[in-house]
């Protein structure tokens, strides 16, 4: 059975390579000669679609199924700040814009991490207290860890192997996750 092309594209490269990079190096190497070995075929497509905004290959593919084919223009429509989505994710900030609670749902807690995400200072370094003390004005529930694990982990912040190095991963948004930070901001006091 033949492939079916799937369309990919990014509206940063710099930011896309950066990504591609952080999750290279946050992977466990296998025992072995060196302690490095090459990705996987589904590893690389993960990382791929991770770094452009997906959740994984799988998502992207979904989205690519219900969309535009090859020839044709590749990007996601813009979502609207009143989609049933992000209005669920909205929910869950106060009037300031300060995440009340964190979320049960996975596809919500992404979203929630994306408008936490555009706070943080770009381009900037942090060690572990500062990043921690920036998250505190951006949380209600007492918790910065867990907003620094997951953001690392979903690859919107890289950590060094120490600890001692935060930056925010400069990228764009996903579609919801744009119209989060819009719906945020204009509904700001």
């Amino acid at each position: 059975m033949p492939r079916e092309p799937l369309p990919f594209a990014t509206g940063d490269v710099s930011a896309l390579a950066k990504s591609l990079r952080s999750q290279w190096a946050s992977r466990a190497a296998p025992p072995g000669p060196g302690g490095s070995h090459v990705p996987s075929h589904l590893e690389m497509l993960n990382m791929l679609a991770r770094a452009a905004g997906h959740r994984n290959f799988q998502h992207l593919r979904a989205r690519l199924a219900s969309g535009p084919r090859v020839g044709q223009a590749a990007q996601d429509p813009p979502a609207q700040a009143g989609s049933a989505i992000v209005l669920r994710a909205a929910r869950y900030f106060d009037p300031q814009g300060r995440l009340g609670r964190w979320p049960a749902q996975r596809s919500i807690q992404d979203l929630c991490l994306w408008a936490i995400w555009s706070r943080i200072p770009p381009r900037r370094s942090f060690d572990e207290r500062e990043i921690s003390a920036v998250l505190a004005r951006l949380h209600l529930f007492g918790d910065p860890a867990i907003l620094r694990r997951t953001m690392c982990h979903t690859g919107l912040m890289t950590r060094s192997q120490d600890g001692r190095d935060y930056r925010r991963i400069e990228r764009a948004p996903s579609p919801d996750g744009a119209a989060l930070i819009r719906h945020l901001r204009e509904r700001a006091p």
